[in-house]
């Protein structure tokens, strides 16, 4: 199998298997397929600890409202005792005034919070130093439970407003959000590969050869931000060790250089007349007054 170390820019984002004779398009859609399926359980388990913390969302009308304003435009939350989470709610007010303040309990939100911790480290960027290979199925495996802990502590289920039900329902809207710019589509996705961009209508043996066995790193980009940058010749890794291997070659040389030092032809015992001196009594000799 070709292994594929994707990038986006210089950030390492996942390890991906494939085989030289894939047509380029076709790695081209199951990258993007996971690389936006990652932004995905990203984005839902930065909602859940908000959900945790205070609660459902809001209807849009009336986010970052003050009670006071709430009050005289006589608006009212209609999903709130519709959507009540196991075991009873624990007041927790929202400061900002995006959700209701009717958080779950305790026990709950524990749920949640491990739930969350395990997804992250099944779709974390640390997967490439452990050599794990990122797949559709690993994706899922950290969308269901998610959606399972929110079922559990929401029978109910959320509004349909809310973010984290529209995302599991495919419905999110990001437009004008900083998540959108991370997006890549499948259409304006173009993979590079040694400062070339692989062309659809091809297959990678045609860029790498017919070596199964190949490893290399590939950058994602969108169309129109031209070559992303090339990758250093030597790693940050690689760099830090040459350093070292400096380091220590430079301490070997002084101490060469003080093994080289003649000062200790000073000493007594280079003295070859002591042993005469020592038998004719004159090896303790001092001039001046005493």
């Amino acid at each position: 199998m070709v292994q594929l170390h994707v990038k986006r820019g210089d950030e390492s984002q996942f390890l991906f298997n494939t085989t030289v004779l894939a047509p380029v398009e076709s790695v081209i859609q199951q990258i993007t397929a996971i690389y936006n399926g990652r932004l995905k359980v990203d984005r839902i388990c930065s909602e859940i600890p908000e959900l945790a913390d205070h609660g459902t969302t809001l209807p849009p009308n009336m986010q970052g409202l003050t009670e006071e304003q709430i009050v005289d435009l006589n608006l009212i939350d209609e999903w709130e005792e519709k959507c009540v989470p196991s075991g009873g709610p624990v007041l927790r007010r929202d400061e900002i005034g995006r959700r209701n303040g009717q958080a779950p309990n305790d026990k709950m939100k524990e749920v949640l919070m491990r739930t969350v911790e395990e997804a992250k480290a099944l779709i974390s960027k640390k997967q490439v130093q452990a050599n794990v290979c990122v797949t559709m199925e690993m994706i899922k495996e950290a969308l269901d439970p998610l959606r399972g802990a929110v079922m559990i502590v929401y029978p109910m289920e959320l509004p349909p407003h809310d973010p984290i039900r529209m995302e599991f329902e495919d419905r999110e809207d990001l437009s004008g959000t900083q998540a959108s710019l991370q997006v890549v589509t499948e259409e304006e996705c173009q993979l590079w590969w040694a400062g070339k961009e692989m062309q659809r209508g091809k297959k990678l043996q045609d860029y790498i050869g017919k070596n199964e066995k190949t490893k290399l790193v590939v950058k994602i980009q969108k169309k129109g931000q031209g070559a992303p940058g090339r990758e250093p010749v030597i790693t940050e890794e690689q760099q830090k060790q040459m350093m070292m291997r400096q380091y220590r070659r430079q301490e070997e040389l002084k101490k060469l250089e003080e093994g080289d030092d003649d000062s200790h032809m000073d000493s007594e015992w280079t003295d070859r007349q002591a042993l005469r001196k020592q038998f004719q009594g004159l090896s303790n000799i001092k001039w001046g007054p005493r």
